[in-house]
């Protein structure tokens, strides 16, 4: 299964983004909010400048404590985003999440962030791929 049919079953479909400059408690608000585990950081033009996962906030604050709620998203994202694009398999996807131990991935088309997708995502689209194989061996065992 390709990354563009397992958007096509995405329940809120779109990215959520954040500026730079938003504070960190702002972001978590925002994932709160939302129920998301993470914030695509991109500058007014849309380019993609990082990704703010819950892991991210969690890891500061028990770094430092609650005085990194105050300052920008910009200090304490990821800046090294893995991408994937509409054409890559639910395989290559899974296995590049699990390697790099993360859980959100932009896809990308001609250069343009088009859609986030996420490990639950992944996982929920090969049960189904799974599903339908074993449905399919049983009917050929059983003759039908």
């Amino acid at each position: 299964m390709q990354v563009h049919q397992i958007l096509k079953s995405k329940l809120v479909p779109g990215v959520a983004t954040v500026m730079p400059d938003t504070t960190v408690a702002q972001a978590a608000a925002e994932l709160a909010a939302r129920r998301i585990g993470s914030l695509v950081v991109s500058d007014a033009s849309g380019t993609l400048e990082g990704i703010l996962s819950e892991r991210d906030i969690v890891r500061e604050v028990g770094r430092r404590g609650s005085e990194v709620l105050g300052q920008p998203v910009a200090a304490i994202m990821t800046r090294t985003i893995q991408t994937c694009t509409l054409e890559d398999t639910a395989h290559q996807v899974l296995a590049r999440m699990t390697e790099g131990r993360f859980r959100h991935m932009p896809v990308m088309d001609k250069g343009r962030m088009v859609a986030l997708i996420s490990i639950g995502d992944v996982v929920k689209a090969r049960l189904s791929e799974l599903s339908m194989e074993k449905d399919a061996l049983e009917g050929m065992i059983m003759g039908f």
